[in-house]
């Protein structure tokens, strides 16, 4: 439960700060009766993604035996690459993101283009919304269905009453620190992702085994435990992992958060220039 909250708690404050900009922008430029068709772009992309979130469930669950291993493999390897190339992505533009999002809303404010506005608020929500659910889809296959659904609604709730906070009262919130606590949290569970998609890919007999089982401390600390099943849940925790499941988090894990690091080193130069 706590993976899908995350999951929907980056994704969907990330979502309601590019709405809030919109309309803060929209209402400091003193068109704020044009916020009808960004609310309309918000609800029209929310519809979009649920669909595709009920779209990949059917088609998880139409799947049996070995299909269903390869479904199950392939959209967890897919899933942590979605969500590798969010954490770059956030970590490349976020600095920019706002200045970016406030000169594309005047453009469209200055043209009266109702449709250009609808257009930059459905196409910010709708990659949040489809990435959510290519997310949860992936996160239910190791939690149950109920537990990655009370996550993702209470996940999605705390972003929408962070976002209001953030834009309708003037609370503070440090949105650096919050993306950069949260992508390491995401780092490790894009790597049990990683890993566990190997388990299933092996399990079809799609990839090699090598070595079945490295260890087991699944007598210390076993996966259907209480503790094994928010652990498996969150960073992809297995009692008894083959070879090329270790080496898939290990290799996963040491790359990305090199190139993070890298990455967040290499901004600060720049953030010192700008200030």
């Amino acid at each position: 439960m706590f993976a899908s909250t995350l999951i929907t708690l980056r994704e969907g404050l990330e979502a309601a700060l590019i709405v809030g900009i919109m309309l803060s922008v929209l209402r400091r430029l003193g068109y704020a009766d044009r916020s009808r068709p960004v609310w309309a772009g918000v609800f029209v992309a929310v519809a979009v993604s649920i669909v595709v979130g009920l779209a990949l469930n059917v088609l998880g669950v139409a799947f049996k035996g070995r299909s269903e291993e390869i479904f199950e493999g392939i959209t967890m390897l897919l899933a942590a690459g979605v969500l590798t190339w969010m954490i770059f992505w956030m970590q490349r533009q976020g600095r920019r993101i706002q200045a970016e999002l406030e000169l594309d809303v005047r453009r469209a404010a200055a043209s009266g283009g109702t449709w250009a506005l609808f257009s930059l608020a459905f196409v910010a929500v709708v990659r949040e919304g489809i990435e959510t659910a290519l997310f949860l889809t992936a996160a239910a296959f190791s939690a149950t269905p109920t537990q990655t659904l009370i996550g993702g609604m209470l996940g999605l709730t705390l972003a929408i009453a962070v976002g209001w906070l953030i834009f309708a009262m003037g609370k503070g919130l440090n949105i650096r620190a919050f993306f950069r606590v949260t992508s390491v949290l995401l780092i490790l569970f894009a790597a049990g992702l990683m890993a566990y998609g190997v388990h299933e890919l092996q399990e079809a007999t799609l990839l090699p085994t090598f070595i079945e089982h490295v260890w087991d401390i699944n007598p210390i600390l076993n996966e259907d435990s209480t503790v094994g099943t928010f652990l498996k849940a969150i960073f992809g925790y297995n009692g008894d992992p083959s070879l090329l499941e270790v080496l898939a988090y290990t290799a996963y894990f040491a790359v990305v958060g090199i190139v993070c690091l890298r990455q967040d080193r290499a901004m600060v130069p720049v953030a010192e220039a700008g200030a």
